[in-house]
């Protein structure tokens, strides 16, 4: 369908759940300006990318939707999940491949030549962008923005919000829109740190240790034993295997460690009868296996009976880490907000898509699919919407 020169759709964020949305309406003949506060396109995906871009993972569809803690959602992902995102990358040129623990990542392994693929594709399309185009609320019923040459309304045919959450303030997601669609009856679920660190008030013995992996260990959360590496930092325990537990232990659920998951504590007693008498516990632990970080956490919290903790050893935690350091975030606009198409019941024509939603889901390639699965839903219905005009 062509649709006439009046209508065009405004895209408000070009992350990449902003820059599906715009691509969908681009395809399908649509005008589609993207305005974006900050100097450049993509600046958290280029971030998230610097390690390694995970964009998605690779396991049954009923599996990779059970990592995910809004059902509304799962009718995008079923639309465009884990085998849709690497045929979407592979489109852009860029080959991918599937790690050991089954995580994808494009060969190129950096942000970068996606992104630039992908804005190459879009500018193709015909898809104007504005950069340094800040969002500043509504005017009448237009779009309001602060601009390198002031102040400009723009009045689109639909538009798709694509603003981030509220982490990570400095690439953009400050969270500044949340009063401008209050006031417009959009109800917004509260902000909450997801996949972030948590503080350890570390003894002066610890800084030697900074920055020092733990691997092989298990997680105790609860119920719930979740095999995962992390890191010791000066601001306490972060990285993969604390993400994947930081929803239980936000909500106060402690946290312990198994340092030795592959023996039994019958197995451990009987090695440590073993070994010669006088010997120091830092040794005992070391022959058991430990390395020098894991020796390091035991002598911090279970100094006096270090052989009694290495299947369950506590770990204080102060609280997560401030909700900025988040790499993600629950809450935002709320789903009783929304239809089922991601238009805003009390906005007509303003669709919402990416992290501003209320949705949490771990690393590992899931925030990624999810950003872009809303993106392509909103700028689907979007199109629908304009045939209907």
């Amino acid at each position: 369908m062509t649709f006439a020169p009046k209508f065009f759709a405004l895209v408000i964020g070009a992350g990449p759940a902003g820059l599906m949305a715009a691509e969908e309406m681009a395809k399908a003949g649509v005008k589609v300006v993207i305005c974006e506060a900050m100097p450049t396109i993509g600046r958290k995906f280029l971030m998230a990318g610097k390690s390694g871009l995970n964009v998605t993972k690779h396991e049954p569809l009923d599996a990779f939707l059970s990592h995910y803690d809004a059902k509304p959602l799962r009718p995008m992902l079923s639309a465009f999940g884990p085998a849709e995102v690497q045929d979407w990358c592979r489109a852009l040129g860029q080959e991918v491949f599937t790690g050991s623990s089954g995580r994808v990542f494009p060969v190129a392994m950096k942000a970068s030549p996606l992104l630039r693929a992908w804005a190459e594709r879009l500018a193709g399309q015909g898809v104007e962008f504005r950069s340094r185009w800040r969002w500043m609320g509504f005017e009448g019923g237009g779009f309001r923005f602060e601009t390198p040459t002031g102040l400009q309304v723009l009045t689109p045919s639909v538009t798709v919000l694509a603003l981030g959450g509220a982490s990570w303030q400095r690439l953009g997601s400050d969270a500044a829109w949340v009063p401008w669609l209050a006031e417009r009856g959009v109800r917004i679920a509260l902000w909450k740190p997801a996949n972030i660190g948590f503080r350890v008030d570390w003894s002066p013995k610890m800084p030697p240790l900074f920055g020092q992996p733990v691997k092989g260990a298990t997680l105790i959360v609860g119920s719930r034993r979740e095999r995962g590496e992390f890191v010791i930092s000066h601001r306490g325990l972060e990285g993969g295997g604390i993400y994947g537990v930081s929803r239980e232990l936000r909500e106060g659920a402690a946290l312990a460690l198994d340092l030795l998951p592959d023996l039994s504590a019958e197995e451990i007693a009987t090695r440590l009868a073993r070994m010669k008498p006088g010997e120091t516990a830092a040794n005992r632990l070391r022959k058991l296996g430990l390395d020098k970080a894991q020796i390091a956490l035991v002598m911090e919290f279970a100094r006096h009976t270090p052989f009694d903790h290495l299947k369950h050893l506590t770990i204080p935690l102060q609280g997560p880490r401030p909700l900025d350091e988040a790499i993600s975030v629950a809450g935002g606009v709320d789903w009783a907000s929304v239809t089922e198409t991601l238009e805003l019941c009390a906005l007509p024509r303003v669709f919402v898509c990416g992290e501003m939603l209320d949705w949490e889901a771990p690393t590992g390639g899931y925030l990624l699919t999810a950003c872009w699965a809303t993106g392509r839903w909103a700028g689907r219905s979007a199109i629908r919407l304009m045939q209907g005009l």
